[in-house]
């Protein structure tokens, strides 16, 4: 234990990678730069950026100056990063459901072209090419400042202000790569387009290993650098085209197995088979944005804020800048554009019928998301070093870090608001069970007087639910008879579609005292639960057909399951599995481990047998 890390430490580090962590990370560089931009030191700092790092191989060269290599190379990272995101959510996140992204992403458009407009409206005499400056929003600033300012539980809003942000991230890379390319060279042009057309065709062939996709987006990011078009935009679009697919059951099984094998011969060929078979049941884009995430918060942003956030305010600046005409364009699109375009664009969409807003969260929650969204930081910085140059650049400058003082006030202001007055207290789906477990309605495993309680809502065709994983063996062993394991239907019929009609076959056991045999069986056959199947699993367990094809049919059963549907719904449950320990909704991986930690953190329940 001599290397374990002190406490102190473990903590510190736990909360820098937390979202407000890499928020506060990030404004102290930002402070920093500018104190070190406006210290009897300034003249180093200017240096600093302006040294020239070059790498030459044969006739082939890149000659850069330390701050290009930032903005331009450590900066595409971060782009890649956001493609990588934004396909994660139309693959398995919120932009799967298109009407339910449908407000998000009509705000995210309005809180695009409004702000630009007062820009324009304030400054465009000026310095109209900084109106890209405030379309963009900084993601990390605007999650880090809603786990600080928000609702305590706020994770149904953070996914609509992530999905509304897809919006602003993708609008506002697009308009780097476009409006703000000159010189375009087409042989690197074509080079980066057929590296483009590589990465699709390597996510068709379903190709697992990390190495030929780092190697086409370093090739990609090169063949960028020399055409003209800004890398941003060549990060994203390789983001875009890693693939996301959802985690396949039988992919777990083949790396359990291969675990196996190495823990009865523990030899290299054993570890490196593990490795294979774990990297082959995640997808590419999972595993490389866990890969960066880190590093990108922690690491690139940070440099980047260091590089772009020193203004030097000696000799005036600080005075011209107040009085500029840019600065308060970017002040008033960012703070006043953003709440206005989000906010109108929310609103419209719902009251068009076109969708309404995420279960739990309120219109204040909206309102105060909506101001957060002013806080422009890194996307503003970096067009403001691609299209705006001398004092104007400077103003701007000056305009994004008022911008970001006034949007967080607003924002925390409005969040206050919606608590005290409007009582918008979460915006989050509830995490009480409701109803509580009663011992003569439920299927309950183990004794009523159990002080441990796990309520599970699953679906018999999920690949990941306790019974089809053995989680919950792992519990009974390590709890023994201090627990009770309960199971509710949430069949998820749009993407199970036999999930019901298993559910019903379930509580038709049920009447003749077998549920729990049946739950078994229906689980060790998940991919043949078509009727004929589960009337012979009927007969399996030795059930009277006669009487169950009667009770299959007897559509008391089929209104049960809906209840239990109805129930998962009122309780937060959204998918399977989802557990509930002691009446609480659990949050975050379900493995045997975590939830046991879990559990031992949560207060005994001894009123768990007057649940009835």
């Amino acid at each position: 234990m001599a290397n374990a890390k002190p406490d102190w430490l473990t903590g510190f580090t736990d909360r820098l990678r937390s979202e407000s962590g890499s928020a506060l990370l990030l404004l102290g560089v930002a402070i920093f730069a500018l104190i070190w931009a406006n210290s009897p030191w300034a003249e180093s700092y200017v240096h600093l950026w302006e040294l020239p790092a070059s790498i030459e191989i044969g006739s082939f060269g890149l000659d850069l100056t330390l701050h290009e290599w930032v903005n331009d190379g450590l900066m595409v990272l971060f782009f890649f990063l956001i493609g990588l995101e934004v396909r994660q959510e139309f693959a398995v996140g919120s932009l799967r459901d298109r009407r339910r992204a449908l407000v998000p992403l009509i705000a995210g458009l309005v809180g695009v072209v409004v702000p630009a407009l007062i820009y324009l409206a304030i400054a465009g005499r000026e310095a109209a090419s900084g109106w890209g400056v405030v379309v963009g929003t900084d993601t990390a600033f605007l999650l880090g400042a809603l786990a600080l300012l928000g609702p305590a539980m706020s994770n149904q809003l953070r996914v609509f202000l992530l999905t509304l942000t897809v919006v602003d991230d993708f609008l506002a890379v697009a308009i780097i790569g476009t409006v703000y390319t000159e010189d375009l060279q087409i042989v690197p042009l074509i080079i980066a387009i057929a590296c483009l057309v590589v990465l699709a065709l390597l996510g068709r062939a379903r190709v697992w290993r990390t190495g030929p996709y780092v190697l086409v987006v370093a090739v990609l990011w090169l063949a960028t650098i020399r055409s003209g078009v800004h890398p941003s935009l060549a990060g994203m679009a390789a983001g875009l085209l890693v693939p996301a697919p959802a985690t396949e059951r039988s992919h777990v099984e083949t790396a359990r197995d291969r675990f196996r094998d190495f823990w009865q011969s523990p030899q290299a060929a054993g570890a490196r088979s593990v490795r294979r078979g774990l990297a082959q049941s995640i997808s590419i884009n999972e595993r490389l944005h866990d890969a960066l995430r880190g590093p990108v918060s922690l690491l690139v942003v940070p440099i980047f804020a260091l590089a772009n956030a020193g203004v030097d305010l000696r000799g005036g600046g600080l005075g011209d800048s107040i009085g500029s005409a840019v600065t308060w364009g970017v002040v008033a699109g960012l703070v006043v554009g953003k709440f206005v375009g989000i906010s109108l664009g929310t609103f419209a969409a719902i009251r068009l019928g076109l969708g309404r807003l995420p279960e739990g969260v309120g219109r204040g929650s909206v309102l105060g998301g909506a101001a957060l969204s002013g806080i422009g930081f890194t996307m503003s910085l970096l067009i403001i070093g691609l299209g705006l140059d001398g004092r104007a650049a400077d103003e701007a400058t000056i305009g994004v870090l008022i911008a970001l003082v006034l949007a967080t006030g607003l924002g925390a202001l409005i969040f206050r608001l919606a608590r005290e007055r409007w009582g918008e207290t979460t915006a989050d789906l509830p995490t009480v069970l409701d109803p509580p477990v009663n011992t003569e309605l439920d299927h309950i495993h183990g004794s009523n007087s159990a002080p441990y309680t796990v309520v599970e809502y699953l679906d018999f065709e999920c690949p990941f639910c306790a019974r089809a994983t053995g989680m919950w063996r792992d519990l009974k062993d390590h709890f023994g008879d201090d627990i009770r394991y309960v199971v509710r239907h949430l069949p998820l019929e749009d993407v199970h579609p036999h999930s019901f009609r298993a559910a019903i076959a379930a509580e038709a056991a049920a009447r003749q005292g077998k549920f729990w045999q049946m739950h078994d069986i229906l689980f060790a056959n998940q991919l043949r639960l078509e009727a004929e199947n589960l009337r012979e699993y009927a007969a399996d367990i030795g059930l009277d057909l006669e009487r169950f094809d009667a009770d299959i049919a007897d559509e008391e059963l089929a209104d049960w399951v809906r209840l239990n549907q109805e129930s998962a719904h009122r309780s937060g449950a959204r998918g399977t599995p989802t557990f509930f320990l002691n009446g609480v909704r659990h949050r975050g991986p379900h493995d045997a481990r975590t939830l046991t930690a879990s559990l031992e953190n949560c207060e005994p329940d001894p009123a768990g047998r007057r649940r009835s």
